[in-house]
């Protein structure tokens, strides 16, 4: 369980394919507390630490994964938000994120506002009927954001200079791929409407 505040920007350094898994390799800045077996959100993604060296940790991504992320667009020297598991006692700062990703959205439209930023994102309508409401919550690339503007299938958030200058926010353009994490509240709603309108 994850809360969408990522804690920092990790760097891939190697990819390994093996058979239609992928073993990504990291490096980020807490690299010496991080376990085997650890839980970690790679740009929203829960993954599984299976090793790790000195100033570097690998997790694995299956092909369910790789078809429902961003992941497999990773490139050696892409920037992927990291955070590590939730502590239960805490404050959650941002809301309940699963690390288990919907879908991937498209990013349509990014807009400089007075030193803050508009991003626009499309996707594809899910089997499912997940969908944003305004003032809701998502995770786009495991970051927590409010909607501001919730269409159909699109919507728009709004990014302050901490969150561009801390994410890989400020690598995000027209035309990136992002993943996204609708709320899982919405998720339960749309899933009850669902069987109710079958009985």
């Amino acid at each position: 369980m994850f809360s969408g505040i990522v804690e920092e920007c990790a760097q891939v350094v190697r990819i390994e394919h093996d058979k239609e898994n992928v073993h990504f390799t990291l490096s980020c800045s807490f690299v010496n507390e991080l376990q085997i077996d650890q839980s970690v959100a790679h740009n929203g993604v829960c993954l599984t630490v299976v090793s790790k060296t000195a100033d570097t940790y690998t997790v694995t991504a299956i092909q369910e994964t790789l078809r429902k992320s961003n992941l497999g667009l990773l490139q050696v020297g892409s920037k992927v938000n990291v955070e590590r598991s939730m502590l239960m006692n805490g404050r959650l700062d941002g809301h309940i994120v699963q690390g288990h990703v919907d879908q991937t959205a498209r990013c349509t439209r990014v807009e400089e506002a007075d030193g803050s930023w508009y991003f626009t994102f499309e996707y594809e309508p899910a089997q499912k009927d997940y969908f944003t409401v305004e003032k809701g919550s998502v995770t786009v690339n495991g970051v927590s954001l409010t909607v501001v503007n919730s269409q159909l299938n699109s919507f728009q958030v709004a990014i302050i200079p901490y969150t561009f200058e801390h994410t890989n926010f400020h690598e995000i353009k027209k035309d990136t791929v992002v993943n996204i994490e609708f709320d899982i509240l919405g998720k339960y709603i749309a899933r009850y409407m669902e069987v109710l309108g079958k009985s």
